[in-house]
């Protein structure tokens, strides 16, 4: 036996003396950084509360299903681990708060991989609908230069996995009807627009007149009826019209905010 080994045999055993063990979701945390797994926390949403799922490319699943369901669900249309947490990460949970309350420059990550690109540029373009107004199938399907696919928005639509974050809520039926909703159909549809200051009840009965675009007699503009623009005519010089095609055989042009289309998708 050397001398070195003498000198060495106390330090290996002060080191064996430190050694703890590492925390059991140690490798977890890993994954979730990568983007191999999920964490999940809850969040209070104007439908009560719902929870989010996220990783270190950003949120991946929002749903209000209770915690059993949700992970059956995200494993089974996300396909990787998923672990409950107490909080969203300060960060992100500003965030989120701030996209909820109209702050459209919120930079909330999404993960939408898994996802067709058709699907992701319909919900990029849902996020430009701004908080308490809302645009029909075909204004989606006209901007993101696929006209004819209206029916396809909406499936992409009700397959939305970040509801509320991206606001299919704002994306409506060209009839005029607010349509089915991922996170509870019309009522719940009904209680999200109206958190946004939406009179749902008004548009509906509009809607149900055959009032489709709303115009200003004085600026001849024409409008979705919920744009910032057509909410501040007064009611003297507020104009109803069915079709875009009526309103310019009336000499009306379309705004430049909200760009109406036609129930085709076709811009006027």
């Amino acid at each position: 036996m050397t001398t070195t080994d003498l000198i060495d045999r106390p330090l290996e055993a002060d080191l064996r003396a430190l050694r703890t063990s590492a925390p059991a979701d140690l490798g977890l945390g890993a994954l979730v950084d990568v983007g191999l797994a999920d964490r999940y926390a809850p969040l209070a949403t104007p439908l009560g509360r719902a929870f989010v799922a996220w990783n270190g490319r950003g949120v991946s699943w929002i749903s209000a299903a209770e915690p059993a369901e949700f992970e059956a669900s995200f494993r089974a249309r996300v396909g990787r681990p998923i672990r409950a947490a107490d909080a969203l990460p300060d960060r992100l949970a500003r965030a989120i708060e701030r996209r909820l309350s109209g702050d459209r420059r919120a930079r909330v990550p999404l993960d939408l991989r898994g996802h067709t690109p058709f699907e992701i540029a319909v919900w990029t373009k849902a996020l430009e609908i701004p908080r308490g107004e809302v645009r029909p199938y075909a204004w989606i399907a006209a901007e993101i230069g696929r006209p004819r696919a209206v029916r396809a928005v909406g499936t992409a639509l009700a397959h939305n996995p970040v509801p509320l974050v991206v606001p299919c809520h704002r994306v409506v039926r060209s009839d005029g009807k607010l349509g089915q909703y991922s996170m509870g159909g019309p009522d719940a549809k009904r209680r999200v627009l109206g958190a946004e200051g939406l009179d749902t009840a008004a548009l509906e009965r509009e809607a149900s007149s055959g009032i489709r675009f709303i115009g200003s007699d004085t600026t001849h503009i024409v409008c979705h009826p919920t744009c910032r623009d057509a909410r501040r005519v007064t009611g003297r010089h507020r104009v109803g019209v069915g079709s875009l095609e009526a309103a310019a055989a009336a000499g009306y042009r379309p705004c430049r905010h909200c760009r109406p289309v036609s129930v085709s998708g076709r811009a006027a």
